[in-house]
């Protein structure tokens, strides 16, 4: 028996880890194949765009059924309908500030780089450059009134976050003041999360075919020649993104949390990969938000948190924004004062809210916010147009890495995360379940528990 129980104990883990292993190991060799398929056969490559996006759609339509059951059970099992609001209010001034913080940095490294000095705008670039425009993109006040669908299901027919959202909150504070009554009705949901997690878990086995096809057509699109040329606004904007994580990230949840970032990111290393293959941080939202419930993040700020930063929090985007409007400004000639650049910057801010859910948002709410704001550097923007994608990855990893952090610092200044199950699960001691994206073992509740039941969630 004592022989026996050191030799079966950890079989069963090692199992799980190798297969879900072997799948991660085969998107790295897929992002490489992709890699070299774009260089040698950048036409081919071009073609094999809607494998990517295929990839990225099935992930998609998995989001708005986890954003609202993750709500709904969150809310529903709080006693306290204030204890909600704290974390929204908490939530939405800690992204404007951090937004702000993001836009200086941008603002600081731009100004010293002056990267777009020297380029040559043709008008075939301009014509690139106004075809950026999109014309669906939202002002300030469409958006907010978008937030409320045309029916109560059509959130999750249109895919719209912030529409779930709003509707799972209703759903959630509706049960939360039926009491009792609504217990059976928090199980149903429960059981539907977990379907839908063990979907989501079926779909990533398709990660290698989506991160070949869309790493393929992001090379063969983009061309060495652009990559060269730009080389330095690229770098920029990287080694920009990278201090803005691991300084003044690494720092506030260090400082706050008693954590180090690099242990954090080891933890989300998985979805930081899905995200570099794909381009997209929506692709990991549904893993990202199973995974801080497992690190002992309480439901409601999980579920009201990530899917809010998801539109409010966008660090890497306002990084993003403030270098390529610096960039396209020296390259027309026309270098801005600080005082021209400031309000342009605010209200890139505000618009890139409005743009949130539009496809390819960066650079349409970068065109989008020039031609409202100062038309004459549109003509710029197709300088940018073949490196997009390239720093699409960094302003999504970015902005995932800030909505990580977020999710950790508002869990602790709310006192909702379970600090001794952070470490533990940080240290490795409590694994998370690749096959069903939930808590492995027993420690995940089959009911959900009475009203008050927020401590339990936590440390569920």
């Amino acid at each position: 028996m004592a022989a026996s129980t050191p030799d079966t104990a950890p079989a069963a883990p090692a199992a799980k880890r190798d297969r879900t292993h072997y799948l991660y190991i085969a998107v790295i060799v897929a992002v490489a194949i992709g890699i070299a398929v774009g260089l040698i056969a950048p036409d081919f490559a071009v073609e094999l765009k809607p494998i990517g996006t295929g990839f990225v759609n099935l992930i998609k339509m998995m989001i708005s059924p986890i954003i609202f059951c993750t709500i709904v059970l969150g809310i529903g099992s709080v006693r306290k309908a204030a204890k909600v609001g704290a974390v929204g209010g908490i939530a939405l001034a800690y992204f404007t500030v951090m937004s702000m913080v993001a836009l200086g940095i941008g603002l600081v490294v731009g100004n010293i780089l002056e990267p777009g000095t020297g380029l040559a705008v043709t008008d075939a670039v301009k014509d690139a450059g106004h075809a950026q425009i999109d014309a669906e993109a939202k002002d300030t006040t469409e958006f907010l009134l978008g937030i409320i669908p045309k029916t109560f299901v059509s959130a999750f027919t249109e895919g719209e976050v912030l529409q779930t959202l709003l509707i799972a909150l209703l759903v959630g504070f509706a049960l939360q003041a039926m009491g009792s009554v609504g217990q059976p009705i928090l199980r149903g949901v429960e059981h539907i999360q977990r379907l839908v997690f063990r979907v989501l878990a079926m779909v990533m086995w398709a990660a290698p075919v989506g991160a070949f096809g869309a790493m393929a057509a992001v090379v063969g699109s983009a061309g060495v020649d652009a990559l060269k040329s730009l080389a330095v606004l690229m770098l920029g904007f990287y080694v920009t993104c990278f201090l803005f994580v691991f300084i003044v990230l690494g720092t506030l949840l260090r400082v706050v949390a008693g954590l180090n970032i690099l242990t954090l990111f080891r933890y989300l290393s998985r979805e930081f990969l899905l995200i570099l293959s794909t381009s997209s941080s929506e692709s990991a939202l549904p893993r990202v938000i199973a995974k801080m419930e497992h690190l002992g993040v309480s439901k409601p700020v999980v579920g009201i948190t990530i899917p809010t930063g998801y539109s409010f929090n966008l660090d890497g985007t306002m990084i993003y924004m403030t270098m390529a409007s610096l960039f396209v400004a020296d390259a027309m000639g026309t270098p801005m004062a600080v005082s021209e650049q400031i309000p342009l910057l605010l209200f890139l801010f505000v618009a890139s809210k409005g743009a949130a859910g539009v496809t390819g948002a960066g650079l349409a709410t970068l065109a989008g916010g020039l031609q409202s704001h100062k038309p004459a550097l549109v003509d710029g923007i197709g300088l940018i147009v073949g490196i997009d994608r390239f720093m699409s990855e960094a302003r999504a990893l970015t902005n995932f890495a800030g909505n990580s952090v977020a999710t950790v610092l508002i869990g602790t200044w709310t006192k909702e995360i379970d600090r001794e199950r952070v470490d533990q699960v940080l240290a490795g001691h409590i694994p998370f379940d690749e096959k069903t994206l939930l808590d492995t073992g027993d420690d995940v509740p089959v009911d959900v528990p009475e009203q008050g039941g927020e401590k339990e969630l936590a440390k569920a």
